[in-house]
Order: C-alpha cells, then sequence, then structure tokens
C-alpha cells in the first residue's frame, strides 16, 4: 500500500470527540516540515485546526499559517462561485444572491450536489498541482460516506453534459490509489473501535476511496510490566501496606489504586486494540499516537503530535 505521504490528497475521519483534527492538524504540520507544500483544510469551518495552529481565523482564500502550511475553511457558496468563474467563465462580484437560493434548492432536492463543491475544491486543488499534499479535516464517520460517494452519485444521476465530465475527473482523482486515501482516526475504546470497523466495510462497499491507514489516538503507555505488576499486588496485601503506611508515614491506598487502574485500562484498551487489528484488512496500516496529557491544543502540543506521526509514518 503507497505510503500516506507519497499521496496528494487525504481526507481524514473519525466518531467525534477521538481527535480528528488534531490528527490532521499533526500529520500536515509533519508533511511541511518533510518540505511538502501543505493545505490543510476545515470541512466543517469550526476553526478547530487554524485554533490548534495558533494562526487565527482563516477563510476559504488558503492563508500560509506556518512555514510550507496553507490552511482554509470549506465554504459552499464560496466554492460556488469559484466554480462557474473557473469552468463557466461567470465573473462573480459580492453575494451570489438569487443563484444561491436557486443552488439551496436543488442541492436539496438532489443528493450530493452540495458535496460535490466541497469534494471537487480539493480535487481541483490536486489537478492544478497547486499543493504537494493537501489533507481534509473531514466530516465526522456519520457523513463522510455521502462526501466521499457524491461524485459517483452525481454521475448516476447525469450522462452528459459538463456536470457529467466535471466528476468524471474526480472520479479519477478520488479512485487512484497513488492520488487518494482515507485515514480514519479512533481511540482505542469499544464504540469507536466499532465505528471504525464498520466504516472500513462501508468505505470499501460504498466508495471508490482507498481506506490507507487507520490511526489510533490516546494510546496509554505501558507503565509496568508483569514483573511490576507482581510487586504492586504484593504491596496491596493486608500486611505490605501497613508497612507502606508506617514507611511513608501516610495512607498507600491512592497510589496503589491508581497504579492499578492504570494497568486496567492498559488491558482493556489492548484488547480493543486486538479486535481492532482483527477487523479490518490486514493490509492497512494501523498507527499509534500516544495519550499526550496535554492540557491544550496549541502549537506546541501539535508539533509534539506531528513528531509522533512521523515517528509512526517510518520518519
Amino acid at each position: 500500500m503507497k505510503p500516506l505521504l507519497d499521496r496528494s490528497l487525504v481526507f481524514v475521519t473519525g466518531k467525534g470527540g477521538v481527535g480528528k483534527t488534531t490528527v490532521s492538524v499533526a500529520l500536515a504540520l509533519f508533511a511541511a516540515g518533510q518540505g511538502k507544500r501543505t493545505l490543510i483544510c476545515e470541512v466543517d469551518a469550526k476553526g478547530d485546526a487554524a485554533a490548534y495552529l495558533e494562526a487565527g481565523p482563516v477563510g476559504f482564500a488558503e492563508r500560509e499559517v506556518q512555514p510550507g502550511l496553507w490552511a482554509m475553511a470549506m465554504d459552499t457558496e464560496a466554492s460556488l462561485r469559484e466554480y462557474l468563474r473557473l469552468n463557466l467563465k461567470i465573473p462573480m462580484v459580492g453575494r451570489i444572491g438569487p443563484l444561491a437560493r436557486a443552488f439551496d434548492f436543488v442541492a436539496t432536492a438532489a443528493p450530493g450536489v452540495r458535496e460535490i463543491l466541497t469534494v471537487g475544491k480539493f480535487c481541483y486543488e490536486v489537478r492544478e498541482r497547486h499543493y504537494d499534499l493537501v489533507v481534509v479535516d473531514a466530516t465526522a464517520t456519520g457523513h463522510i460516506i455521502g462526501q466521499l460517494a457524491a461524485p459517483q452519485a452525481i454521475n448516476d444521476l447525469v450522462k452528459v453534459g459538463l456536470i457529467r465530465s466535471q466528476t468524471h475527473w474526480m472520479l479519477d482523482i478520488l479512485s487512484d490509489p497513488d492520488q487518494t486515501g482515507l485515514a480514519i482516526v479512533t481511540t482505542p475504546e469499544e464504540m469507536p473501535v466499532n465505528e471504525t470497523m464498520e466504516l472500513a466495510e462501508r468505505v470499501k462497499a460504498q466508495t471508490t476511496v482507498e481506506l490507507a491507514a487507520v490511526v489510533v489516538n490516546r494510546v496509554l503507555p505501558e507503565l509496568f510490566g508483569r514483573s511490576e505488576e507482581e510487586i504492586f499486588e504484593a504491596l496491596c496485601k493486608q500486611a505490605a501496606r501497613a508497612e507502606l503506611r508506617r514507611a511513608v508515614d501516610g495512607d498507600p491506598a491512592p497510589v496503589l489504586d491508581a497504579a492499578r487502574l492504570a494497568v486496567t485500562l492498559r488491558r482493556t484498551r489492548a484488547g480493543h486494540l486486538d479486535r481492532l487489528r482483527a477487523g479490518i484488512d490486514p493490509s492497512v496500516p494501523v498507527l499509534f499516537v500516544p495519550e499526550m496529557f496535554s492540557r491544550g491544543h496549541g502549537l506546541r502540543a501539535m508539533r509534539q503530535a506531528a513528531r509522533f506521526v512521523g515517528e509512526e509514518l517510518g520518519f
């Protein structure tokens, strides 16, 4: 399977709360650090990616936020304006007005129309080779299939004409595993793992995009080995606790309980990881990003996350 950073377009998705934006930013930041001219795109336009980079708000027009790294936020009306200007040679000044309202009506009636403007923007940047890598902080797992499948849906709906020709080249880019890949972000917990395995199956069955990687975020470090666990078990016995209480002049129970909890969480999450590995195609790389125990999501934390991502990618 082609390495993630050797592609031109990478969509990053995941269940809400698993760190999808963190991984997107880390991947883009690392790629830029490797000398790749990189664009990170926010689909939901909440501004989290720019905030994580301490860059301030970004809009539809790309802005360089770090050396070699540009950022933008998706705006379907702005994308429609750009599409009309580039493909129909219609100059646009100010807001589209009635045309935008007509578009909203059509987009509501025909599935995939709104999504095609989103995906089309990213594919256009790839086709024109404005960047070496486009990283898309995409919609969550519940909506990503509709977004990735939009060109095919329009292709099935429209058989001839300009729109058909537009979706054709988009499909060529999305369907080419040398250019495009999807990364699913999860955490080593039951529900996110279940959603990841289900999404992997749906991506294969309903889209032409290749699943390029699964990124497991917030993996707990193995603090204690088997020998240390045996020591803790011995210390938890009543006689040993009494000796510890006298030695430290305090109750050792909170420390011992915390150690036991750490071991339990690690083992439980390791079980979920085993289930994840068994539930997806063995050719799909599984990358691990450790729990950073960070209080915020600023540039310092993102650089640390980028370093972890780079190590997992083999750099």
